[in-house]
């Protein structure tokens, strides 16, 4: 039961993503022609691999990570924060960030992240761009050889479904519904890469990605029956 997991344990995470280049054009050909395969199915005969390709950081193949946003709390005695801080700039050095968070701070059987859609997009996405950059694997990332119930990672979505896999909620949707806070700003995942590339405001995403991290820790308390977080048990560090 989820009641049983100590909130110091958990770490709270978001990812942004954009599409490996600006521009469709600025791929090779070789893979141009494997984003056309790649997408045909999504694609069907609506959209040109071309006019399609604004969607590509959905595939860590053909995406990049921008930011990665974490959260964790602290409590002692009868204080709760919960410190929010972000990795950004440079993929690899994203990564390797967040690889030394995982490997120096949570690394203990105990601990387990946590995030919304975390298991079908932000952790196999993590995992599978530092294959690309040659990092090595962290032991709460690597799932090779581990049952289910050996896998360290919650996530809210799936804790929503109640085991009904047909089923989509989007973060944005869940929070309204329980009643807390909007988790946005004035963007959308959509807009991301449009905000990087062309704006070049890479804190717009950092404070999108944030706001994501606090929402989905709020939603964790909602199913625990606990007292939302307030704005002065929130720390960015």
């Amino acid at each position: 039961m989820i009641e049983k997991i100590r909130l110091d344990n958990i770490l709270f995470l978001d990812i942004e993503t954009v599409p490996l280049e600006e521009n469709f054009n600025q791929l090779d050909d070789e893979m141009k022609l494997l984003w056309e395969t790649k997408t045909q199915y999504q694609r069907k005969d609506d959209y040109s691999p071309e006019a399609f390709y604004d969607r590509a950081g959905i595939w860590a193949e053909f995406g990049k990570i921008v930011c990665i946003s974490v959260g964790y709390f602290v409590t002692k005695v009868d204080i709760r924060n919960f410190r929010v801080t972000s990795f950004f700039g440079d993929e690899k050095k994203i990564l390797l960030d967040f690889n030394n968070l995982l490997n120096n701070h949570f690394n203990l059987t105990q601990h387990v992240m946590c995030g919304h859609n975390a298991k079908e997009f932000d952790i196999p996405f993590i995992a599978r761009r530092m294959i690309i950059n040659q990092i090595a694997i962290p032991n709460k990332l690597n799932l090779f050889g581990k049952k289910p119930w050996e896998i360290p990672h919650l996530d809210t979505l799936e804790l929503w479904k109640f085991g009904d896999y047909k089923h989509f909620t989007s973060l944005k949707l869940l929070t309204k519904i329980l009643g807390i806070p909007s988790s946005k700003g004035d963007i959308d995942g959509s807009q991301v890469g449009h905000v990087y590339y062309v704006e070049k405001d890479i804190d717009r995403i950092v404070t999108y990605c944030e706001k994501d991290v606090i929402a989905v820790a709020q939603v964790f308390l909602r199913l625990r029956r606990e007292e939302l977080l307030v704005e002065d048990e929130i720390m960015h560090v």
